[in-house]
C-alpha cells in the first residue's frame, strides 16, 4: 500500500425511487479526523450516520463539504401539504392589519409560499430511511474519488520521502567514516599543543592517556548512527504498511532530529558538524511532507 495525502476532493452522487442525493468532499490536513459536513435541515439527524460512513474510509484530515438532496416531481407533489388553518390565521390577521393602517387589501394566493409554515413537506419523501440508502451511495462514491486523489498525490510524497530518506543515508555513510578519527585527531593536536608550550610529557603518560580516553569516551557517536539507521529502516517499513502511518512517521521524524542533536553536539568535529547540518535540513523536509500524510 502506498502512502496517502490528506489533500483531495470527491464528489458522488445517486438517485433511488425519486431521491437523487449529491455529495462534495474536500479534505485538508488535521492530526485527527474531523468531519465538517452539511447536511439539509430535515436531516440533521444522519449527522452520525455521516461519520460512521466516513470513517470506514480515512483516519485522518479535515473533511469539508455538503449533502444536497432533491425530491422529483411526483414525491415533491405527494409530499406537499398545505396548513389551511394556518393560513387561515395569518390571512385574517394580515386583513386586519391592512385595515387598520389604512392599506389596500392586496393578497394573492401566491402569498402562500411566502408564510411561514403553511406549505410543508412532510411525507414519506423526507423519512430519513427513504432519504438514507441514496445518501450513503453518494457518499462512498464521493470517498472512493477522494481517495484517488488522495492516492496519486500520496504517490508523490512517497518518492520525495524515499530521496530524503537516500540523503539522510549517504549523510550518515559519511559521518561514520569521520567518526573514529576525531579522537585521533583530539589526541594530535593535545600533543602538538603541549609540545608549543614547551611542556615535557611523555605520549604514553597516565594523565595525558586518561584524557584522551574521557575525550573518545565523550565524542563516541556510534549508538547514535546504529539508532538513526534503524530509524530510518523504520520509517521505509512504515512507508509502505498498510495502516495509516502519518503519526508514527512523524514522531519518528522527532526522534530523528534528537539523534542528529545529540550527534552534532557529541562529535567535536567540523567536517562531522557539516553533515548533521544537512542531515537537519532533510529531516525538517521530511518532517513538513509527513505532516500531509494520512
Amino acid at each position: 500500500m502506498v502512502l496517502r495525502s490528506m489533500t483531495g476532493f470527491g464528489r458522488g452522487e445517486s438517485t433511488l425511487h425519486g431521491i437523487r442525493a449529491a455529495a462534495d468532499i474536500s479534505s485538508v490536513n488535521r492530526r485527527q479526523l474531523d468531519i465538517q459536513l452539511t447536511l439539509p435541515r430535515h436531516l440533521n439527524g444522519l449527522d452520525a450516520r455521516v461519520a460512521e460512513e466516513i470513517k470506514h474510509f480515512v483516519s485522518r484530515g479535515r473533511l469539508m463539504g455538503e449533502v444536497v438532496v432533491d425530491y422529483s416531481t411526483r414525491l415533491r407533489r405527494e409530499s406537499m401539504h398545505i396548513d389551511e388553518d394556518m393560513a387561515g390565521m395569518y390571512i385574517d390577521a394580515l386583513r386586519k392589519t391592512a385595515l387598520t393602517l389604512g392599506l389596500e387589501d392586496d393578497l394573492r394566493a401566491s402569498k402562500l409560499l411566502d408564510l411561514p409554515d403553511v406549505v410543508k413537506f412532510d411525507s414519506a419523501a423526507q423519512n430519513v430511511e427513504c432519504v438514507w440508502p441514496p445518501i450513503r451511495s453518494a457518499l462512498r462514491k464521493a470517498m472512493k474519488s477522494l481517495l484517488r486523489m488522495r492516492t496519486v498525490e500520496g504517490k508523490v510524497l512517497q518518492k520525495d520521502l524515499d530521496f530524503r530518506i537516500l540523503q539522510l543515508k549517504t549523510h550518515l555513510h559519511s559521518i561514520r567514516k569521520l567518526a573514529p578519527g576525531v579522537s585521533k585527531r583530539y589526541r594530535k593536536n593535545l600533543i602538538d599543543r603541549l609540545e608549543k608550550s614547551e611542556l615535557l610529557v611523555k605520549c604514553d603518560e597516565e594523565r595525558l592517556i586518561r584524557e584522551i580516553a574521557l575525550f573518545a569516551d565523550r565524542c563516541d557517536i556510534s549508538e547514535e548512527i546504529t539508532r538513526m539507521e534503524s530509524h530510518l529502516a523504520q520509517a521505509k517499513q512504515m512507508m509502505r504498511s498498510r495502516s495509516a502511518t502519518g503519526k508514527s512517521l512523524d514522531f519518528l521524524a522527532q526522534e530523528m532530529f534528537r539523534e542528529m542533536n545529540t550527534i552534532g553536539s557529541k562529535g567535536n568535529d567540523g567536517g562531522i558538524a557539516q553533515h548533521v547540518i544537512h542531515c537537519k535540513g532533510e529531516l525538517e523536509r521530511f518532517r513538513e511532507q509527513v505532516q500531509n500524510i494520512e
